[in-house]
This record gives C-alpha cells, structure tokens and sequence, in this order.
C-alpha cells in the first residue's frame, strides 16, 4: 500500500466510523504476498531450489516449523514470486517473438492437503497449477486426469515443483502419497514438503521455520492492523500484548485480533477495547487447530461445528450435545453423534471424559469442546447446517 492509499483510507473510515477496513488482511487464513521478519528463511529456501536457476530439479525439500511460525507463507508467497520469473504467468507458456520457440517453464505449484481427499482432487489440482485449460471437476476419470499431467509436462523443457502443504495433518494428503501419484511424471518435477514435521523416512534438504521473535510478531500484527483496522483502532501496547500472549505463533495472535475486531464491530465500537481483546484471546484454545482446518471441512460437517459453538454444551455427553443440534437441523442424531466423533479423530473437536457413577456401561461418557478459535470461524464459514441456522 502506498502513501497516497494509506491517507485515503484514513480519510474514509474518519466519515465512515468502521472498526474493520479489510477483512482480508485480518483473516488467519489469507496470507501476505511479502511475509514478515522472514527474510532469511526466503534465502534458506532459494538456495535449496538453486538448481532451478540452472534448468535443472532441485532434490526433494521439506519446510519445516511450529504452528503458526509462517511455513505456508512463505511457501506460497515465494512460489508465486517465482512463477513470475520461470513461468511468465502462473500458467502460460512464453513464446519467443523472434523464431516462435517455446521458452523452457518451469511451474511452482502449492496443492493445499486440507483439500485434497483423492487422487482425482489432486491431479485437478497440480493441473490447475500449470495449465491455462479448465479443468474439470466431474465427467472424467483419475486416469484422464493423470494422462492430461503426462502430456502436460511431456517435453523436456516443462518443469513442475510442486509444494505439498499440511501434509502431516490427519485426514490429508501425505507426502509419500504425493509422490507416488507424481511417479508418472517423477523426471519432470521436484516436490516440496511443507508441515510442522519431515515426511516419513526423509532423505532431503530441510529449511527449518522458527517461531517467531516477540519484536517479530509485533510487526506481523502492526502490518495486518495497520491495513485491515481504522485508523486508532488499537494501540502500540495492545498489540505487544497480544504479541507476548501468542508467544511466536502468529495464527494465534492473528486469530485473536480478528476476533477481536468482529467483536467491536458488533458492539459498533469505534475503535477494540480491552474486553474485546479478552474475550478473543480466551475464544483461542491452548495447542489450538488452525482455523483452516474447520473451515475445509464439509458444509454439513462446518455446519454442526458452527451448531456446536452455538449451544452451551459444557459438561454435556456427546449424546445430548447430538440431540441438541439435530433438533435444529435435519440431521438425525446418529448422524450428527457420528459426525462429532469423526471430527475428534480428525481434531477439530476434543473428546473430555465425564465423570460418571453409572460403571454399567463398557464406555466412559464424554463430551466435546472445539479446538480452534470460534469467532473467526463463524465469521469465515459461508455454509449452514441443513435446515438450520446461516451463517454469513
């Protein structure tokens, strides 16, 4: 943003009294095309793709840090700077203007494993990466899909890296799986995986992500709220505070400060007050789930997590919470019982054993608590349950 822009803004929201000015620069999950305070890992991660510079494949790497140390966005933001030069757009292929020759490409592509439950999904996904065609979602096969790879990346001058994201997550796509459905086209493309741990007998270079320095995050959150919030919105303190609090993990810290801002912007408060700071932070669960999580879900799975932060279901068994969100849906309560259990092995929710006298039964009564932040979840998910409440 530059100079002019940022008095224009400053000078709309001074008429306009909005807390919030760019929802998107507060979000957890959109990231910065220019990550903060990661200047050296940039440069730790292009050295490890130098052969790129040469035409050449790097060997396999692995991104590697804590939650919320940035992993992704730094991932995502060099990738698209490197389209940029090796691509000539994310997806078209040069042409020389003097002989008509194809220019060597190489594309860098990111497959989010949050997304990707098949094989299917993810070649639609690595083809949407390299290739300026539509892809489709239905009609076709696996095998026309991996076929369309092949002969995507068939001369010798086509060249993929492809970044497979959250690939130690459960119910994602893991990097081994990854590089099995690549095998068809191994000769023609390097992978790059990202996540909090190497992949499963590992042998690569490794480009470690620390968390974040407290004078670190502090800029992170001074650059999102200096973009997405009003002019005086919240001070220098507030946000060392929060920075402290978070203690290197910037989804937590951003997470917080996005809930913060929706919570004066429902009070109509014209700047974030102490409380809405509070209540934001204690709406963050400790060791919490990124909301990204969550919010790749189903819509019907999205729609009873968002049932489930609605209701006070403290010190309930699962069967009552059950009962209580099919009874605002159409969902029967077997279905919305599995649907909790199925999202505690996946983690978004956490099982809480009961204490209970009742020994006559083989299994311990529990209940259920989210383990991401639930305002900015609520405020990021455009689903609903079925028949039930929206949320927008």
């Amino acid at each position: 943003m530059n100079l002019q822009e940022r008095i224009d803004r400053r000078r709309s929201t001074r008429h306009e009294r909005r807390v919030v000015t760019d929802r998107d620069y507060l979000s957890p999950v959109v990231h910065r095309s220019e990550p903060i305070g990661r200047g050296s890992i940039l440069e730790q991660l292009l050295d490890a793709l130098e052969p790129v510079f040469d035409g050449e494949l790097p060997p396999p790497v692995a991104v590697v840090g804590p939650a919320g140390s940035g992993t992704s966005a730094i991932v995502v933001a060099l990738f698209d700077a490197l389209n940029d030069q090796f691509g000539g757009s994310r997806r078209a292929i040069r042409t020389t203007t003097r002989a008509g020759r194809t220019e060597p490409v190489t594309w860098f592509v990111v497959v989010d494993g949050r997304h990707v439950e098949s094989s299917f999904a993810f070649y639609r996904a690595v083809l949407d990466g390299i290739s300026s065609d539509r892809i489709p979602d239905s009609g076709v096969g696996t095998d026309e899909l991996r076929e369309r790879l092949c002969d995507r990346l068939a001369r010798p001058d086509r060249r993929a890296i492809v970044a497979i994201d959250h690939h130690d997550e459960p119910e994602t796509l893991d990097a081994q799986r990854a590089r099995d459905l690549l095998a068809p086209v191994a000769d023609s493309v390097a992978t790059v995986a990202v996540g909090q741990r190497e992949p499963d007998d590992y042998r690569g270079t490794t480009v470690s992500v620390p968390a974040y320095r407290d004078h670190e995050l502090v800029d992170v959150i001074t650059d999102r709220a200096s973009n997405g919030l009003a002019a005086g919105a919240i001070d220098h303190e507030a946000i060392r505070e929060l920075a402290t609090w978070a203690n290197g993990n910037a989804h937590d810290a951003l997470a917080s400060l996005f809930g913060a801002a929706i919570l004066a912007s429902e009070d109509d408060a014209d700047r974030i007050e102490p409380h809405h700071l509070e209540s934001a932070r204690a709406d963050v669960p400790e060791d919490s789930v990124h909301v990204g999580r969550p919010l790749a879900l189903s819509e019907t799975r999205q729609g009873v997590l968002l049932a489930l932060g609605r209701i006070d279901a403290t010190g309930s068994p699962i069967r009552e919470i059950a009962a209580a969100i099919a009874d605002r849906s159409s969902l029967t309560a077997g279905t919305v019982k599995r649907f909790l259990y199925e999202l505690a092995d996946e983690g978004s929710i956490e099982r809480i054993p009961l204490s209970s006298d009742d020994t006559s039964s083989g299994r311990q009564p529990s209940t259920v608590e989210l383990r991401f932040p639930s305002i900015a979840f609520r405020s990021l998910a455009t689903t609903t349950l079925p028949d039930g409440d929206g949320v927008t």
